[in-house]
């Protein structure tokens, strides 16, 4: 049976957040990654938990399907197989859906939905070829219940759960697996800049204390990893009331306007005011 140290990953937004944090952990453990990013200074770092012929950077932006390729065959190149793609890279700008740019509307769904799509059909032909592989891509609890404020992040993350869970559903026969990874609120860099955004109340509404990108690393490595499920909602109460949420959307508008008072109390605390 393949170990971690004899697998080759590939992980997106690998210069900050989850992935970058993804990319170092599996170095760690041995594995050979090809960490890529748009911001390639920025991975310099993972250079110091690689040895050897175990790291691979490059830039890659999501939206560029031509890009995907190349880097898939970067990766063939060097070593002649992918085990495991995780699509980790995103983006979010709350806004109220009134004031959205043609920009913001593009970005969104390009990064979130359209740079998964292009990253599973690239790996899943190389894992067609070599009969085996795993492809995890992060979605949200936004892709799980609707979050007004988040309108667009929202339904790009549904298109990253209804693409994941199809392709799971699809590929599964060819011995390739897929796992959606869905969390609330973790603490990135994108949680930040939200702190000051009104539309973004709801992001802060779970717990206290959002979830770290070790918690991610160890749903990953102890969950997706080892049991490729198809998906993983996380916390687990929290995506209890998500799925609640979308089954009743109607009967959620009370609870919305609840959870939106929290999270603006907890925007308040996280500015010191």
């Amino acid at each position: 049976m393949t170990t971690l140290k004899d697998q080759v990953h590939l992980v997106t937004g690998a210069a900050s957040g989850i992935g970058a944090h993804l990319a170092a952990e599996l170095l760690k453990r041995g594995a050979r990654v090809c960490a890529v990013d748009i911001n390639t200074a920025a991975m310099h770092g993972l250079h110091a938990h690689a040895e050897g012929d175990q790291l691979i950077t490059a830039a890659l932006d999501v939206r560029d399907a031509a890009q995907w390729q190349a880097v898939i065959e970067q990766v063939r190149a060097r070593w002649q197989r992918l085990d495991v793609l995780m699509n980790v890279a995103g983006v979010i700008r709350p806004g109220w859906i009134h004031a959205f740019t043609a920009e913001d509307v593009h970005l969104q769904l390009d990064v979130n939905a359209k740079g998964v799509i292009f990253g599973t059909q690239a790996a899943a032909r190389l894992m067609l070829e070599q009969g085996h592989g795993h492809i995890i891509n992060i979605a949200s609890l936004a892709g799980v219940a609707p979050v007004p404020g988040l309108a667009l992040y929202s339904a790009s993350k549904f298109a990253v759960r209804g693409f994941t869970l199809a392709a799971a559903l699809e590929l599964r026969e060819k011995n390739i697996k897929v796992t959606a990874i869905c969390p609330d609120a973790v603490q990135t860099p994108m949680l930040d800049l939200q702190v000051d955004r009104e539309e973004a109340a709801l992001t802060f509404s779970g717990s206290p204390s959002p979830l770290t990108v070790e918690d991610i690393g160890r749903v990953v490595f102890e969950r997706a990893l080892p049991r490729a499920p198809l998906e993983i909602t996380l916390p687990g109460h929290r995506g209890a009331m998500a799925k609640l949420g979308s089954l009743l959307p109607g009967a959620s508008v009370g609870l919305f306007e609840r959870l939106r008072e929290r999270g603006r109390a907890r925007q308040r605390q996280r500015r010191g005011g």
